[in-house]
């Protein structure tokens, strides 16, 4: 997921706009996600290494 949708801010101005986005928060925490395969390998970038991509 792209680190700036999850930067958004969200200004909502109307009372029922901001209860409908709390009962749609409260309907997705209840529900679960499906279990995922991964069917390629894949590594963890951190620290140093992760500097050294966004470096080049």
């Amino acid at each position: 997921m792209a680190t700036k949708s999850l930067l958004k801010n969200v200004d909502i101005k109307d009372k029922k706009l901001g209860k409908s986005l709390v009962i749609a928060l409260e309907h997705a925490s209840n529900k679960r996600t499906a279990e995922v395969q991964l069917s390629r390998t894949y590594e963890d970038v951190r620290g140093e290494k992760l500097r050294r991509i966004f470096d080049k």
